[in-house]
């Protein structure tokens, strides 16, 4: 798919669904191309067929590329795309989904990108000094 087409869809999108900013979901089409990435150096023998990425694996790769791509300030950049929780991660997937830019099978559901992790956790403790991540984590 050729990045204008991909820009007027997320357009489209954004018109129906203005829950979300366009710069979420290039985000997410990068973060999905981080994770097939990730998935085949680790598990080679799934890169000769047609790769799913199943929720959850999204989600940690969507993490991984957050953190690779603004380090501490990771969590202000998708709270000013009001993305704030996993959740929101399967709405604009699911989105891009019904505009067939994305692909599902039978099984993928939205419920699989909730509660993975909360944001606090993911993009907020790495970056905590070692005393206060402790202290964050008993309570």
């Amino acid at each position: 798919m050729q990045d204008l087409e991909f820009a007027e869809i997320v357009e489209l999108i954004c018109k129906e669904d203005p829950r979300f900013d366009r710069k979420a979901y290039e985000f997410v089409r990068l973060g999905l191309d981080h994770t097939v990435k990730e998935i085949k150096k680790k598990e080679p023998s799934r890169t000769g067929k047609a790769l799913h990425v199943k929720g959850p694996e999204l989600l940690d790769g969507i993490r991984g590329y957050a953190l690779d791509q603004f380090g501490p300030l990771a969590k202000t950049v998708l709270d000013a795309w009001r993305v704030k929780r996993c959740a929101d991660f399967g709405e604009i997937v699911f989105n891009l989904i019904e505009y067939n830019v994305f692909s599902k099978t039978e099984s993928d559901r939205r419920e699989d990108f909730a509660n993975a992790y909360t944001f606090e956790d993911a993009f907020v403790k790495p970056f905590l000094p070692k005393r206060r991540r402790a202290a964050v984590s008993a309570s």
